[in-house]
């Protein structure tokens, strides 16, 4: 009965997330010119591609130093590839830092400062199709940024050759990956071929539905079915899951600093200083706590929040290692929304004419 009742939650929250996710996409899709404006906004501008240029050559030395590291034996080897390239390294991390107040601080205050803000405010979107449009784009060329970086996991990993079985591993579980595929498939081919609103909306909830089955017949397929439709071996003892883990938490986290710093860039008028303003709150998450591990007593109420908020602690215990831990995900998530709620309010007190 307990687990009836558990899977009928489960049921209830998975419908409103999707209606939530519907509604949203909807959202977006009226406001697709813009979100289409501001992404393409980051390939003309040269400080994105400064910052694209440093994030690759950061990571692609860590990558070299790490791959010396897996062909050396003993001592001199690694068990967490991701962990010595992204967990352990400062370096990356004083990277990591200063991306996203570089790539959010010119997406109010650039409007601020020559005045347009007031005029894009006048259009038929809401306040919140706005906010989030300029933040979709931005986290958009945020996951450009990593799609490189694919390239290493397959040496990291030591990944061997894929294994297709399309004969014996259809379950349930299986099936509903396929037909998530199909949608996100449909999704696309609506939204890129000409056609009406209708048309170009049934791609929109091809797409939320998609996504929903993809992550919902992925996790089950791989955690619960014994025979799977793909299997890509690791010779790596750790496996694939590091890389999953790190991956999904590098997103998260990522999306965290992103809306904080779209939060600043809605405040001031100069984009520099929205990027130090942001990079002075990005600090608290990363730097003061990341950086010094040594004096941290997790028997202490003050130092067990430090080890909670501190980001870069989260990589190189948890997530590097193959862990997901919720309380990360929980942190990253909440963290975001509620700075787009208080960058939406600062929108709505401006239409109402209190100035921030």
């Amino acid at each position: 009965m307990n687990e009836w009742i558990g899977l009928a939650l489960l049921a209830i929250v998975l419908l409103v997330v999707l209606g939530a996710a519907a509604f949203i996409g909807a959202g977006l899709f009226q406001a697709r010119s813009l979100i289409r404006r501001e992404f393409t906004a980051y390939f003309l501008s040269p400080i994105a591609y400064v910052v694209m240029f440093v994030f690759l050559l950061a990571t692609g030395l860590l990558f070299s130093s790490t791959l010396d590291q897996l062909t050396a034996s003993g001592p001199q080897g690694v068990e967490f590839p991701l962990r010595a390239i992204i967990g352990d390294q400062w370096i990356f991390w004083l990277v990591f830092l200063i991306i996203p107040p570089l790539l959010t601080m010119r997406l109010f205050a650039e409007e601020r400062g020559t005045g347009t803000l007031e005029m894009l405010m006048t259009s038929p979107l809401r306040d919140w199709q706005l906010v989030l449009s300029k933040y979709v784009a931005c986290f958009g060329f945020y996951l450009v940024m990593w799609l490189p970086t694919l390239l290493y996991v397959p040496i990291l990993v030591d990944a061997g050759t894929p294994v297709f079985d399309f004969q014996n591993a259809w379950t349930a579980w299986s099936i509903t990956l396929v037909i998530g595929l199909a949608l996100l498939l449909l999704a696309v081919f609506q939204v890129v071929v000409p056609g009406g609103t209708d048309v170009r909306l049934v791609g929109v909830g091809a797409l939320v539905l998609g996504l929903g089955a993809i992550a919902v017949g992925a996790w089950g397929h791989y955690t619960r079915d014994e025979l799977h439709l793909l299997e890509w071996p690791a010779r790596i003892a750790s496996g694939p899951m590091p890389v999953v883990a790190t991956y999904l938490g590098l997103m998260l986290a990522g999306a965290m600093f992103l809306a904080l710093g779209l939060f600043v860039s809605s405040l001031v008028r100069n984009q520099l200083v929205a990027a130090l303003l942001s990079l002075a709150l990005s600090l608290v998450f990363i730097v003061e706590l990341g950086f010094r591990r040594a004096d941290l007593d997790p028997s202490n109420t003050l130092d067990r929040l430090r080890l909670f908020i501190s980001v870069p602690l989260h990589f190189s215990r948890d997530f590097c290692r193959g862990i997901i831990d919720t309380r990360h995900l929980i942190l990253y998530l909440s963290v975001a929304v509620f700075a787009l709620f208080l960058t939406v309010r600062t929108l709505e007190g401006r239409r109402y004419g209190a100035k921030p």
